[in-house]
């Protein structure tokens, strides 16, 4: 769910990376604090669908609904069973919204710009033990890691369909984990090899 950068124009493309990321953390607190009133809802869906059209077009649009899918049924399902459907609605429709924004967010900021203001803006806690660098780094790994692992899901599911099974099978779970720790044995070291802690 985490998109990539598309390079472009529009005015979220110019605006600087601190604005736009303190505009996602304004917008989530709105969110969080109105978002049971269905006018703020739907103001704040109809924002971003317009946002994405402008910014980066319709097809990364659905691609970023098609790929809140699972992510929707998850939270819809238990919550139908606990909840009243109205709540239920309202609360997924809250959490897609917030991840739509931070999408919006990386796919018109190139995730540099995104880590410098993110390390920018956490040097006043440095007093506190805070380390900007550090977070900064953790969460670069982070993110890069979230294609490797797609990547490597990806080599599995071709490895069964060269067995002659087809679709998505549980069996590449055991080895997808393996391959998944095994990837972080091997930063652990590199970074260590480093100097990292």
């Amino acid at each position: 769910m985490i998109s990539l950068f598309v390079p472009g124009t529009s005015l979220l493309h110019r605006a600087p990376a601190w604005s736009k990321l303190l505009g996602l953390v304004l917008a989530t607190l709105l969110l969080s604090v109105w978002g049971g009133d269905w006018r703020v809802l739907t103001s704040a869906a109809f924002v971003t669908i317009t946002a994405f059209l402008l910014s980066v077009g319709p097809a990364a649009l659905w691609r970023q609904l098609w790929g809140l899918r699972w992510l929707l049924i998850i939270m819809l399902v238990p919550q139908f069973i606990f909840l009243p459907w109205q709540l239920a609605i309202t609360n997924t429709a809250r959490v897609a919204i917030v991840v739509s924004l931070a999408a919006l967010v990386t796919s018109t900021t190139r995730m540099t710009e995104l880590l410098d203001a993110l390390e920018t803006g956490l040097r006043p806690l440095r007093p506190l033990g805070v380390r900007p660098d550090r977070i900064a780094l953790l969460l670069s790994l982070t993110i890069s890691t979230v294609p490797l692992i797609a990547t490597l899901a990806a080599q599995l599911r071709e490895a069964l369909i060269a067995r002659g099974r087809r679709g998505t099978s549980p069996r590449i779970l055991f080895p997808l984990l393996v391959l998944t720790l095994q990837h972080a044995d091997e930063l652990t070291d590199a970074l260590r090899a480093r100097g990292l802690d």
